[in-house]
């Protein structure tokens, strides 16, 4: 079913999924990785094909658009309420959870937090204990390590994206940074960097940048489900792991390890549905329907 979502200033297209047979007993809605923002993408497809099958409506979104950076939390947040509003328009009153997969896990945590009367479950997928600054320094290191530089190469990488945090929290100016950028730019691992080769063409701010997520963390209280894969080459998976351990609000919380994974739930590079993990799917429907059973 196509739907639109009044997100304010903003409308933004939706799909919900709904059981083929049987009643609606619980429903989520999905948000989205810092670099997939349509609905289609396979991640949220996967949901919406695995989990009707339990009674579990799913609605996905476009994530709304925005000419440069990334979306704010804050706003995300915001947008996310709305489709939880839109979606109990359609499904009435069933437990409602939130899945989030990398960027879109640190808003589910806020709003779950924000409001515990609505949100009754999250699904977490490479959620970061860190800031947004701290997890793009350790995924463009892993990046380096990865595709076999030395430690002198990751020197420089951290002197890179130092000046870039530095400039853009404003404790150096611009000139500053592109100079130290010009310094690395003709480096072989540079793409791997994630930091614009003019800094000019780069937003004002990183609204997120230093973030803290573990306030966030301490108070959300409703049963949580969090998946790393054992690979993940962009989340700190043990120190995020370790964070919601000592801080999560909730006595409800449950930590998956995907052996043969990554950053997603996925066992080769293909990205396709039928890469998905098995074992992500059997355990998040299994999860998924004890929480909607209660």
């Amino acid at each position: 079913m196509e739907l639109s979502i009044d997100a304010g200033d903003v409308s933004l297209p939706a799909t919900l999924d709904v059981p083929l047979d049987g009643p609606v007993r619980g429903a989520v809605v999905v948000l989205h990785g810092s670099g997939m923002p349509q609905r289609s993408y396979v991640l949220y497809e996967h949901l919406a094909r695995e989990l009707p099958r339990s009674g579990v409506a799913v609605l996905r979104f476009d994530r709304r658009p925005r000419e440069q950076g990334d979306v704010p939390f804050a706003v995300q947040a915001d947008d996310a309420l709305a489709a939880v509003a839109r979606l109990r328009r359609q499904v009435g009153d069933v437990p409602v959870g939130l899945w989030g997969w990398s960027q879109g896990t640190w808003p589910a945590s806020l709003v779950a937090a924000r409001r515990p009367e609505l949100i009754a479950f999250l699904v977490l997928v490479a959620t970061s204990g860190s800031s947004p600054a701290v997890q793009m320094r350790y995924g463009t290191a892993q990046q380096l390590l990865r595709h076999g530089y030395s430690a002198a190469d990751l020197a420089e990488l951290a002197n890179l994206r130092q000046a870039l945090e530095s400039a853009v929290r404003g404790h150096i100016d611009r000139g500053t940074a592109q100079a130290v950028i010009d310094r690395y730019a003709d480096r072989p691992w540079f793409p791997l960097a994630y930091v614009p080769r003019d800094l000019h063409s780069y937003p004002g701010t990183w609204d997120d940048m230093d973030y803290d997520p573990e306030p966030v963390i301490r108070q959300v209280r409703c049963p949580t489900l969090l998946f790393y894969g054992e690979s993940d080459e962009w989340t700190p998976a043990e120190d995020s792991i370790a964070v919601w351990r000592r801080a999560a609000g909730t006595d409800n919380l449950t930590i998956h390890r995907l052996a043969g994974c990554t950053h997603q739930p996925t066992l080769d590079a293909t990205n396709t549905l039928e890469s998905i993990s098995s074992n992500y799917t059997s355990t998040l429907l299994t999860w998924v329907e004890q929480r909607i059973s209660h």
